[in-house]
């Protein structure tokens, strides 16, 4: 038995040392990713346009891949609650109604712990971004150990989550999973991420990369949602108006990261990035519009949809 202790150990350096090296390799050559030709020659066809669509509940989901089983993602809610990372959750006391929904969706490494009387205590599925990744990794056991059934769905760009040896973060999650076994992740598609570019360029009008913009996690939160869950809540997000209105609340961009910097000046200094930035203010607009033709609703604070 003494060598399933070795190899433990051998997996458990190896996870820190990759992240490490992730983490310098982020903050110092981070580019936004490719738009890339759909895998083998496929064309975007109507099943993947969720405009209009009617519910259809069980069915897998062949634009997220489990790791390392590559199955498709499997999952049903009726109603989802997707908790905002956004300090406007802060003195909400939102958490018991959040925890009455069936499915509860988070975002990267957005903590409940500490917070729960606010954002609630459990989580069925996170949405995280490829950057994020470490942040996760630094707490493996919280969020992959045996007591966490979270369904992890990780999206970025294809250099980073190949499976070739050289996808930096497919090599972090496929060494997680070595070590938590019943850890339940899965990646995004090269497919479903050009599919997401096309919807933003669909509904704005702009190419996202020559805009020198990124897709928020909110965005592929939110695509993923209007597929697997009937009624979607929101909790915690501002409109597209919001940071305009008069005394409008001013709170910490995170929830979770006291003393950062104000919601409402982090996304106007995105919004006017010439690269590199979230569109989170086009975006909302964007959602509002969703909301009209889908079962969406916002709380904390509401949306009023003209």
């Amino acid at each position: 038995m003494a060598w399933i202790g070795k190899k433990k150990s051998v997996i458990a350096t190896s996870l820190i040392a990759v992240v490490s090296l992730f983490v310098v390799v982020v903050n110092y050559s981070e580019k936004p990713y490719f738009l890339l030709e759909p895998v083998f020659g496929q064309t975007f066809s109507s099943h993947w346009m969720f405009s209009r669509q009617t519910h259809k509940a069980f069915k897998p989901h062949l634009g997220y891949i489990s790791v390392p089983k590559q199955e498709p993602l499997k999952l049903h809610c009726e109603v989802c609650s997707v908790v905002s990372s956004s300090g406007q959750m802060l003195g909400q006391a939102a958490g018991p109604e959040i925890d009455r929904s069936s499915c509860i969706w988070r975002m990267n490494n957005a903590p409940t712990r500490g917070f729960e009387h606010d954002v609630g205590h459990r989580t069925t599925l996170r949405v995280v971004s490829h950057t994020s990744v470490p942040l996760l990794l630094q707490r493996p056991q919280y969020f992959f150990g045996q007591a966490n059934d979270t369904v992890y769905v990780v999206w970025g760009p294809l250099r980073n989550m190949r499976k070739d040896g050289k996808g930096i973060v497919y090599n972090m999650l496929r060494q997680a999973v070595e070590k938590y076994p019943q850890a339940r992740i899965y990646l995004t598609t090269e497919e479903r991420m050009n599919y997401c570019d096309m919807v933003f360029k669909k509904e704005t009008g702009k190419d996202r990369i020559q805009s020198g913009s990124y897709l928020s996690t909110g965005w592929f939160t939110l695509i993923l949602a209007m597929d697997m869950c009937k009624e979607i809540h929101i909790y915690g997000m501002i409109n597209d108006t919001y940071c305009k209105s008069e005394g409008y609340r001013k709170v910490p961009y995170h929830y979770y990261e006291a003393g950062s910097r104000d919601e409402c000046a982090e996304y106007l200094l995105h919004e006017s990035a010439p690269y590199g930035g979230h569109r989170f203010i086009t975006e909302k607009a964007v959602f509002a519009k969703w909301a009209k033709t889908h079962s969406i609703k916002f709380y904390n604070p509401p949306w009023k949809l003209s």
